[in-house]
């Protein structure tokens, strides 16, 4: 296995707006991500940059940007699109996405998230975390994964994903973490297929996968990090990095 890390950023947030270069603690936002990203020391890491400011902000950190079509319209895409431009020979195997709005990220959730990739069968891995209360369960910004560990089992097949708090009954829930390490060729079978319909049902991009038969498995993580989409999560990002400074 030979992993790339990329991490796609845009500046047209619609609920934020710029928020790959907005400050916390003195860097942008993309930077803290980059850096959690070479924490990991899984493999190279480059930023797949929608605008020139943006890859103008990782350069000037000492990372590598790739500028890719703000037209794309996924981050999938822009991964792809950043890897044939920066790996154009296939070097690398496996692709790990990495979303430019987690600057919470313990750099280790890198490391899990390629477990399920020993499996042969898998075409993609990704998170969950235990979801803790009832709340966090019906909250539709948080994504359900269905999936069940077996006794002492690190992995278990993603089965559905939903906004709706699923499985029905008495047992555990999982939070999905927007954290996956795609085979390159499943990525490239992937942005290749038309949006299908449960995920403009949805409005998740991973239910392509699964209604083309694609085997999504998932590791736990203890706890799910959060996303920055509006002012309020970047106050708390901004607040928690302060307290606590850098996660491993």
């Amino acid at each position: 296995m030979n992993p790339i890390v990329v991490i796609p950023a845009r500046m047209a947030a619609t609920r934020l707006p710029g928020k790959p270069l907005a400050d916390i603690a003195g860097r942008p936002m993309i930077v803290h991500v980059l850096d959690r990203a070479q924490q990991a020391g899984i493999g190279p890491v480059v930023v797949a940059c929608g605008d020139p400011i943006i890859a103008e902000a990782v350069t000037a950190a000492g990372g590598r940007a790739v500028l890719t079509d703000p037209a794309l319209p996924s981050g999938s895409d822009r991964a792809r699109a950043a890897l044939d431009r920066c790996d154009p020979d296939g070097a690398h195997d496996v692709v790990v996405n990495l979303q430019g709005d987690l600057p919470l990220l313990p750099p280790g959730y890198l490391r899990t998230v390629l477990l399920p990739l020993d499996d042969p069968a898998c075409d993609l891995a990704t998170l969950v975390a235990p979801i803790a209360d009832a709340a966090e369960a019906a909250a539709e910004q948080v994504v359900k994964a269905a999936c069940a560990f077996p006794p002492g089992a690190a992995v278990a097949p993603a089965l559905y994903f939903s906004r709706l708090p699923i499985p029905w009954g008495d047992g555990p829930r999982w939070h999905h973490v927007g954290l996956y390490a795609w085979r390159r060729t499943s990525l490239a079978r992937f942005v290749a297929l038309a949006p299908s319909a449960l995920e403009r049902r949805e409005k998740l991009e991973q239910l392509r996968a699964l209604e083309a038969g694609m085997r999504i498995l998932c590791a736990r993580v203890p706890a799910a990090p959060f996303g920055v989409d509006t002012p309020e999560d970047l106050a708390r990002a901004r607040t928690a990095l302060a307290a606590c400074g850098e996660p491993t």
